[in-house]
This record gives structure tokens, C-alpha cells and sequence, in this order.
């Protein structure tokens, strides 16, 4: 017998007070009474959230009557038995004021939400379809608002929603319920194609953007990877969802779309000829929640398949799926044409000094780091730096040494792009997870079993990587800036005008002289320092001079004696003017022509 789909209704029913009120109608409920769940993380950022806690209140109905609900942890209630033939109807609010890619928000201005945050998951009925009646907000007069989503309309069926239209969307189940995020306001709009395929840029704010000129370097960008993995792409459509602030930055990968946090400054203008760093650093994000579509999306660890979003899944490989997509997304952009080889290494070199910065990477492997990302890097602390690897940071520079080892190993005929759509053919085209050990058995096919067992030392190990030595075979020269500069040793809180330690380096001049995270710079010999000009102080400093530093730790003021020594001079990453013709084939395989 056919069940009929679960269905959803959403209404934005208090925009001052960041309340969305969600209906979910059960046809057929489990006689003995249904259980429903929300999850407690949203793929693609591993920590546990508890959605649940945002849930203000929720009753249950059937026939009209109300109906028993009894939780059963925090975030699984049971219903109790219903009529025979009648409907379960549960009536919930939920509160959205979280201003990020992960949850939801709502107020005057827009309504954002993902699917984790709102849809209950009624058990025993995951794979069954799901409708979804996006409403318009109740009893306000709001201006043109519309919907974005990846969300196909429900067609064929009354109240069906026109593209961009509140009204009825269908998914074929509640994971595709969840990985479908919404936005709902007064928006920009633009579109282009790749692959064949609409890609629609969605802009919610204030913003300036020459979105004629966003769009030409997206659907480069976006082309380039289609064809690294072989084409067509793999949805039918995608949407860049996109929530423009002051200032902001983060984004998160769906199946077909992305949500995107940036910062105003960061889009292009009209009349920008050039490529900013705020822009270039938007057309990464983009880049690399693009490139998630197939890294993470549909090639998954075996761990996530299916997800288990009521608890931790663990797995050692992200840095395989997010430090590969790290090096990736702003490869893209240079290889498409977009970003002029030079401005890719100091991008490059940049992430090579953010490692080389943090003692933690002498002590955790980006493996451990993958493992322990529920626990650690989304829950970082002041002593993260000295205790923590990134796996996206230095994952991506381990993807990039496999990358240049198997270009030089096979003269440019093998690299990790055949890596990547070996994985896409075996693991993102069946739905087959990638096991713990499935990269590096395909980089063992592909370049051999000694490169292989490089890379697992890399992936398991916390040496530094020996740049150096490959991409001079490249014509691009790993080198430091020659002025050592007299260095403390920390990293201030951004806070205005106070200069508080966030955090203290080991084996930093702040360390041996004894200061620590949280503690308030007031003087240096004497005189008055805040944030502002810290730096310019520190600056008059010498290498090996001895200085004190009065600082507030709560509210105890103490004295310091600093001994400044020099900071490790920051890599930078240099193309050779004119280099051999084998080098020169190398590095155009490697960056383009």
C-alpha cells in the first residue's frame, strides 16, 4: 500500500520575535503511537547543535482533538495513539535568530532556514515523500518577498509553488527534505549557466554587486569543475544562496545549492576591473561549496552513508573531503582563468604560513584533527593554535604535495584531478561511502604504492611538508621575507581599543615572560598601548631587548619582563621568470596556460 507524503507547513508568524510556526501532518501514523526527532548536527559541520532547543513549544492533534505528547529525550518526543484512519498533526514554533549558514533566522528583513532546524523526521517514515507549503508571512506588510531554494515545486498538484513563489515544494525524502535550505525575502536575482544547467545567484541585503560580472567569473568557475569531473552535472539546478552583512564569512554545501555568508565589501562593484582580496576570498567560498557538490555531497565517507544526525559520526577522512576541496577551490579559480597565477601562490603561500603559525600541527595529524573535529576544531579554545591541526589548512597543502609528487612522478600524465574522478566514478556514482582506507588504495592504483605510503605518513603524521623541493620542479620558488621583525608572540581578541590576548603562542617571548589568553595589555615601558597600536610600539622594538608590559589579568594588574625575539619570517611563493620547457609544461599542466 502507497503511503501518502508527510507534509510541512512553514510561516514566518513573528518577525520581531524570530518565530517560525511549522505544521507537520502524519497521514498515517504507527497505531501505537508515532515518534518524531529533529536532528542534532546538519552535515557538512560537525558539532552537535541540539536544534531542538529551539523548539518553543509543540502539541499534537488528530480529528481536532489534542493528542498526548511525551518527550523522550532532548530531541525525540512520542505521540500517543490516534483514531484509527485519522491524521497526526503536530503544531510547533520554532525560534530563529541565529545569523549563520547552519540554522535559521528570521525577522523584517528576510527569513533563512534549514531543513534540520524546522522538519521533525517522523521515524519509520524517512524514505517517504515530503510536501512542503512555504507561506508567506502572516499579517504583515513586508514588500515583494519571494523564496529561493533548490526545492523542486510540487507540479501537478493544487497550490503548487511557481518558481520563486510561495506555494507547495515536494522532496523524494527527508534527507533531501533537510539538504534543500530556504531563503524567504526581498532579493536580487541573477542567473547563468554551466554544464547546461541554470545556476541562479540569489543576493539578501544591502549590496552594491555587479552581479553581471559575479556571474561571468562564477560560471567559469563552475564550468571548469564540471568538466574535472567528466559532466553533466550532478543536479538539475543550483542556487547560490546568499546572505550579504557588514561584515561575515561562511558558507555551507547542499546537494543542489549552497548557504553563503559574506561581507558587502567582498562583492564586486561596478566599474572593479581587478580582483580584490575580499572578492577573490568570496569566489573561494563559492568555489569550494561548489566543489562539495562532488566532494562530501555524493563521493561520502562510508561513516556518513546514511547520516545518523542523532549523534557524532566519526571518520578520519576530512581531510580527504574538506582539506582536497580547500586546495580545489582556489585552484579553480586560477586554472578557469579567473585569478592570475601570481595572486594564487601569495593566496597559497598565505595558507602556508596559517599552518607553519600553530605548534598544534608538531602534535595532532590531520587525521586525529578529522576524527576529533566534533570535540576540537568546532570547539576551539584559546590554547587551539598550541594543541590543534586544521584539517582543511593542512589538508589542503597535503593535497597539494600529492598533486605535484604525481605530476612529477608521471611527467604530467597523472594528477589528483584523475585521483578525484576516480572517486566520483566508484563512490559518487553508486553511493558507495569511501572506506577509511579507500583514498589512499586509489592513489595506490593511480601513482603507485610508494606514493601511497607517503600518504598515509602525511595523513597519520605531524611532520612539515617538504614544499620546497617539489615546486621548484614546478618554477615556483618557496622562499621567506628577509627582515625579521621582533615578535611577541600572540593574537588579539577582535575586540575595539583594549588589546586582549586571545591567545599566546608556545614557545613565544609572551609565553616565557608569562602572560596568557584573556589577560589586557595597558602599558609597554611606561606608556599607554591598546590594539590600535600595539603593532606600531612593537614595531620600535628591537630583537633581544628586554621590555615591560603591564597588563590587567581580571582585574589584577601585573608586570611582565619581555624578552622580544624574532618572528619566523613569513613564506612567500615566487614563479621563476624563465623557466626549462619541461618545467614550464609541469607548471602549465599544474595552473594553466
Amino acid at each position: 500500500m502507497t503511503m501518502p507524503p508527510v507534509r510541512y507547513t512553514v510561516e514566518p508568524v513573528d518577525l520581531a520575535g524570530h518565530l517560525f510556526r511549522v505544521t507537520c501532518t502524519i497521514a498515517r501514523p504507527q497505531a501505537d503511537g508515532q515518534c518524531v526527532t529533529l536532528p542534532a548536527w546538519i552535515p557538512g559541520s560537525y558539532m552537535i547543535r541540539d536544534f531542538a532547543r529551539n523548539i518553543v513549544t509543540l502539541e499534537a492533534a488528530a480529528g481536532g482533538q489534542p493528542v498526548a505528547l511525551q518527550k523522550c529525550d532532548k530531541a525525540r518526543w512520542q505521540a500517543g495513539p490516534v483514531p484509527e484512519g485519522a491524521a497526526l498533526e503536530l503544531h510547533y514554533t520554532v525560534y530563529a535568530w541565529d545569523l549563520s549558514v547552519r540554522s535559521a533566522h528570521l525577522d523584517q528583513t528576510h527569513g533563512f532556514f534549514n531543513g534540520t532546524s524546522l522538519f521533525l523526521a517522523v521515524e519509520g517514515q524517512e524514505e517517504q515523500p515530503c510536501l512542503v507549503d512555504l507561506r508567506p508571512p502572516v499579517g504583515q506588510t513586508i514588500g515583494q518577498w519571494r523564496v529561493a531554494t533548490a526545492l523542486p515545486e510540487a507540479t501537478g498538484i493544487d497550490g503548487a509553488a511557481a518558481r520563486y513563489g510561495f506555494g507547495l515544494y515536494r522532496a523524494e525524502n527527508y534527507d533531501a527534505l533537510i539538504d534543500h535550505p530556504v531563503e524567504m525575502g526581498d532579493f536580487t536575482l541573477a542567473t547563468f549557466s554551466a554544464g547546461g544547467i541554470a545556476h541562479d545567484v540569489v543576493l539578501t541585503g544591502r549590496h552594491d554587486c555587479d552581479t553581471a560580472r559575479l556571474c561571468a567569473d562564477l560560471a567559469r568557475i563552475c564550468q571548469w569543475q564540471i568538466d574535472l569531473f567528466g559532466g553533466p552535472p550532478p543536479m538539475a539546478r543550483y542556487v547560490f544562496l546568499t546572505m550579504v552583512v557588514g561584515d561575515g564569512y561562511g558558507g555551507l554545501e547542499h546537494r543542489a545549492s549552497t548557504a553563503l555568508l559574506t561581507a558587502r565589501d567582498d562583492l564586486p562593484h561596478r566599474g572593479m576591473t581587478e580582483i580584490s582580496t575580499g572578492y577573490q576570498r568570496f569566489l573561494g567560498l563559492c568555489s569550494h561549496e561548489y566543489f562539495h557538490s562532488w566532494n562530501v555531497k555524493r563521493i561520502k565517507p562510508a561513516a556518513f552513508v546514511p547520516y545518523q544526525l542523532g549523534a557524532e559520526s566519526y571518520t578520519r577522512l576530512l581531510w580527504a573531503f574538506e582539506g582536497i576541496t580547500s586546495y580545489y577551490d582556489d585552484l579553480a579559480l586560477v586554472r578557469s582563468g579567473v585569478l592570475a597565477p601570481a595572486a594564487y601562490l601569495k593566496q597559497l603561500a598565505e595558507t602556508l604560513n596559517r599552518v607553519l603559525k600553530g605548534s598544534g600541527r608538531l602534535k595532532q595529524s590531520v587525521a586525529d584533527s578529522s576524527f576529533d573535529a566534533w570535540t576540537k576544531f568546532y570547539r576551539q579554545d584559546e590554547n587551539a593554535a598550541n594543541a590543534i591541526v586544521s584539517y582543511y589548512t593542512k589538508g589542503g597543502l597535503i593535497a597539494l604535495a600529492l598533486d605535484l609528487q604525481l605530476r612529477i612522478d608521471s611527467d604530467g600524465a597523472r594528477s589528483l584531478d584523475d585521483v578525484m574522478r576516480a572517486l566520483w566514478q566508484r563512490h559518487g556514482q553508486t553511493g558507495i561511502g569511501v572506506p577509511e582506507d579507500g583514498v589512499f588504495e586509489i592513489v595506490g592504483e593511480i601513482g603507485g604504492d610508494k606514493l601511497a605510503r607517503w600518504l598515509r605518513s602525511a595523513v597519520e603524521g605531524t611532520d612539515d611538508l617538504p614544499l620546497a623541493r617539489w615546486l621548484k620542479k614546478f618554477g615556483v620558488t618557496l622562499g621567506t621575507e628577509t627582515a625579521p621583525a621582533p615578535a611577541l608572540g600572540v593574537r588579539l581578541a577582535p575586540t575595539r581599543g583594549e588589546a586582549v590576548l586571545a591567545a599566546v603562542h608556545d614557545g613565544s617571548p609572551a609565553r616565557a615572560a608569562g602572560l596568557s589568553a584573556g589577560d589586557t595589555l595597558v602599558a609597554l615601558d611606561g606608556l599607554r598601548v591598546t590594539a590600535d597600536i600595539l603593532d606600531a610600539r612593537l614595531a620600535r622594538c628591537a630583537v633581544g631587548d628586554v621590555h615591560i608590559l603591564h597588563a590587567f589579568r581580571r582585574d589584577e594588574l601585573m608586570s611582565f619582563s619581555v624578552t622580544f625575539a624574532a618572528s619566523a619570517p613569513p613564506a612567500t611563493l615566487s614563479l621563476q621568470d624563465k623557466p626549462a620547457a619541461v618545467v614550464r609544461r609541469l607548471r602549465t599542466g599544474w595552473l594553466g596556460s
